[in-house]
């Protein structure tokens, strides 16, 4: 094939895309000027949601659990603070506020050489939303839940 028609080729097909890319932005900007006033209403429903707070308890019961690390309320969203207790009593239990969408989650951890028994829960408005068991000679049962404001 010759140099010519070769760059005529390239030519053609820059133009195609560069016109299909046209078309589908022009597509994008019509969409989005036709749906801002639904899509208003979505933006307000997760402006209340990021702003509304829950309460969660989270226990853990068993035997051996060295550790405990659960979400307090702290951080962001999608990044919250991990808050710890060493060398829990069991049954531990503890009821915290959390925010909008970020998940609930309790982790205790256990390094047992004979096994562990260890069990978790997160409860919301006095009903479990989640639950989990871990047996072992390392048991890291973890409960992590969906947000009740995001579900």
């Amino acid at each position: 094939m010759s140099h010519t028609v070769r760059n005529v080729r390239t030519n053609h097909n820059f133009r195609t895309v560069r016109t299909a890319r046209t078309v589908l932005c022009a597509a994008v900007a019509l969409g989005l000027a036709l749906g801002l006033g639904a899509c208003s209403e979505a933006v307000d429903q997760v402006d209340k949601a990021v702003d509304e707070t829950y309460e969660v308890t989270y226990e853990v019961t068993g035997t051996g659990v060295d550790e405990i690390q659960f979400h307090g309320g702290g951080g962001k969203a999608m990044e919250p603070k991990v808050e710890t207790v060493e060398s829990p009593t069991l049954p531990w239990r503890k009821t915290v506020t959390l925010r909008g969408i970020m998940p609930p989650a309790v982790t205790p951890i256990a390094l047992d050489e004979d096994g562990a028994d260890v069990a978790c829960s997160i409860t919301h408005k006095g009903k479990v939303i989640k639950e989990a068991e871990g047996e072992g000679l390392i048991a890291a049962g973890g409960c992590v839940a969906v947000s009740p404001v995001a579900g």
